[in-house]
């Protein structure tokens, strides 16, 4: 008797729809393979996933600070952190520390650039992050030409170990997740993003300093990046100029799949990881199905729009 209310509010949950839609197509792909290598995909979307969610986590709480704020130079910064973190490392485990700094670094200041070019130069975020993209791009082209350095192998280690099927980055990755959840539903920095998305001139009314929050928002999101660009590089067997390409549209797909309002205010931590792991397990289902390049992509789209209606998005306000 008592269920059935627990049901509908796990329902109304925006990110439940999102493990749905993972388990539906993973149910879909091991029955079409008769059951066979089941676990060995879900090992390979936590692998995958990963990374996802790491960029995923930064986009959220750069998106949920309102409408028309989104970090599209991810992509060029996954590449630059890489690429420069390689060559500072140059395969020696002695140099990981540094090489993590270095990349960290190179996400910081992207993030402060990326802002400057919104707060200085006030231009709208879409173009001043697509912008920065090319900069940092070709930065990392200048850069890294040519370059074909293998990481440590303590990194390398690390980012492709398991545990029992698991990834041990997966786990990692997971309690980050968890603490920036507490990050955004219980700190002043957390409840000050929701503010400014819900309403800005209001949260600056109330006294919270909106343009500092925003700044330390496309500066986490940076370093987030920075740092996946660190850790891909090492489960790849290095970086290389394009390896952050998928991470454009892939990391604005899960935040928008996982839960969190494009139009800001509301974010969802948990909603990345099913969103994340439902975006290669569906592409895994299409490939298992035989479906061509370009039904492929169809069909991930319809599908993807299919999942974001069901979640329901905003309910109109009176």
């Amino acid at each position: 008797m008592n269920s059935l209310p627990i049901f509908k509010r796990l329902v109304e949950k925006p990110w439940i729809w999102s493990y749905v839609g993972m388990i539906v197509v993973w149910l879909a792909t091991i029955s079409y393979t008769g059951g066979k290598g089941g676990a060995d995909v879900l090992t390979a979307a936590l692998s995958f996933a990963t990374f996802t969610v790491i960029v995923g986590i930064g986009q959220m709480f750069v998106i949920t600070t309102g409408p028309g704020n989104v970090d599209l130079s991810i992509p060029a910064t996954i590449s630059f952190s890489g690429a420069v973190a390689m060559k500072i490392m140059d395969g020696s485990n002695s140099m990981l520390l540094i090489g993590l700094i270095v990349s960290l670094g190179c996400g910081l200041v992207v993030g402060v650039f990326n802002y400057m070019l919104i707060r200085v130069l006030r231009i709208p975020p879409i173009i001043a992050t697509l912008s920065s993209s090319f900069l940092v791009l070709s930065t990392a082209i200048a850069y890294g030409r040519g370059l074909k350095i293998k990481p440590p192998g303590l990194l390398a280690e690390f980012a492709t170990a398991q545990i029992y099927g698991v990834p041990i980055l997966a786990i990692v990755v997971a309690g980050f997740a968890v603490v920036m959840g507490v990050v955004l539903n219980r700190t002043i920095y957390g409840r000050s993003v929701l503010a400014i998305g819900q309403n800005m001139r209001a949260a600056w009314l109330a006294g919270i300093k909106v343009e500092k929050i925003r700044f330390a928002t496309y500066v986490l999101s940076a370093v987030l990046a920075a740092l996946c660009g660190f850790v891909l590089a090492g489960f790849s067997g290095g970086a290389s100029l394009n390896m952050g390409e998928e991470y454009l549209l892939g990391s604005i797909a899960v935040v928008v799949i996982g839960g969190t309002s494009v139009a800001g205010g509301k974010a969802n931590v948990p909603g990345i990881w099913g969103a994340a792991m439902f975006m290669f397990l569906l592409v895994t289902m299409l490939n298992t199905f035989g479906a061509s390049a370009g039904v492929r992509l169809i069909l991930t789209g319809l599908i993807i729009v299919t999942v974001i209606t069901i979640a329901g998005g905003d309910k109109p306000q009176r």
